[in-house]
């Protein structure tokens, strides 16, 4: 199963990057802990406070356009966020291919986040 998520946010591309790469942005509205490698093959640790631990693996990355991982563990989904500069500001596309955790319905705090900035 394949879950399509797009949203615009009143933000410039390299913020929204950030947002989606920088372990501490992640923190903000993603998971409670987080390690990121950000480099293909890297590793990336997601820690909840529910005790929930999840690992993933970098499998693309095209600085401010593009970030995939896939999860290694549980379903073994893969994750890809594409971005694109608009007139309103940043297009996100994120694509999953499974629901078991949704990222893209986790976008939709990111997206929170940008409206109350």
């Amino acid at each position: 199963m394949e879950i399509t998520r797009e949203l615009v946010l009143p933000a410039p591309a390299e913020e929204v990057w950030g947002a989606l790469t920088d372990p501490e942005r992640l923190e903000e509205w993603f998971a409670n802990d987080v390690e990121l490698d950000l480099r293909t093959g890297g590793e990336g640790v997601f820690r909840w406070d529910n005790g929930e631990v999840r690992t993933a693996v970098v499998e693309e990355i095209e600085p401010r356009r593009r970030f995939g991982f896939r999860w290694t563990d549980g379903d073994a989904s893969e994750v890809v966020f594409e971005l694109d500069e608009v007139a309103e500001g940043t297009r996100v596309t994120v694509r999953e291919t499974s629901c078991e955790f949704s990222a893209a319905l986790g976008l939709r705090l990111m997206a929170g986040a940008f409206a109350t900035a």
